[in-house]
């Protein structure tokens, strides 16, 4: 088998396998903050591309998470900091998310075996998640605006040198190299590594930055959200 990273969703065609797990991440913030919120107890998310689309759910009575460009847009309940999603909050609920990059890649990657997302709060449970299904796995890492960035492409690495170290897979291509010697080379200090990274400075620009530690904590949660396409083609995270 082999683990495969994807530096960018603009990227994915030539790496869509129909027959891999895609995980897909956004270190900071969509995917952590997905896996927190069903560590807090959430029952479903929604993952939409659009705001429009989110909404037009929150139009329709709906609890939904919004972000652009970092900011929580005005109309939503949630912002996408997973500091948001607290279980007297989201405990049983329902609830639509958009985000500038992470929910855009999932709704990429739909049509793979199996689509999860990962984040480093729960690296060990996706790794487990993938030796269980013993398939190929591609990593496809959100970015900003399809630009690489380094934060996604370090858990890339991260879940590389997990699932290679078991001596079941192989790296499936050159960037799975890179991703994991980027992971191997600074795992003792990530928020070292990361610290002159753009998405770093865009949170500091924002007072947002608060989330930084949580976001670069290892196996806080053994949730692994799953997405399942309705046959209407809506996409359900559970």
């Amino acid at each position: 088998m082999k683990i495969d990273v994807c530096f960018s969703p603009a990227l994915y065609p030539v790496y869509h396998n129909p027959e891999a797990i895609v995980v897909v991440v956004d270190v900071f913030r969509a995917t952590t903050t997905m896996a927190a919120a069903f560590g807090n107890g959430v029952r479903s998310i929604r993952p939409v591309a659009t705001v429009e689309e989110a909404q037009a759910y929150k139009a329709k009575g709906w609890l939904v998470g919004a972000e652009r460009n970092v900011k929580r847009c005005e109309f939503a309940d949630f912002g996408n900091s997973p500091f948001d999603y607290t279980p007297e909050k989201v405990s049983g609920k329902d609830i639509v998310f958009t985000t500038t990059n992470g929910t855009r890649a999932i709704t990429i990657a739909r049509s793979a075996y199996r689509v999860v997302t990962g984040a480093f709060i729960n690296l060990h449970a996706v790794a487990g998640y993938c030796l269980a299904y013993k398939r190929d796995v591609v990593v496809l890492c959100s970015g900003w605006q399809d630009k690489v960035n380094m934060e996604d492409t370090l858990f890339g690495g991260a879940l590389a040198d997990i699932l290679v170290n078991t001596g079941l897979y192989g790296t499936g291509s050159d960037a799975a190299v890179i991703a994991r010697d980027m992971w191997t080379n600074n795992k003792k200090d990530p928020a070292g590594y990361l610290e002159l990274s753009e998405h770093i400075a865009r949170l500091k620009a924002n007072h947002l930055e608060d989330a930084v530690p949580y976001c670069l904590t290892l196996n806080l949660t053994d949730k692994v959200p799953e997405l399942v396409v309705t046959e209407d083609g809506v996409l359900i995270l559970r």
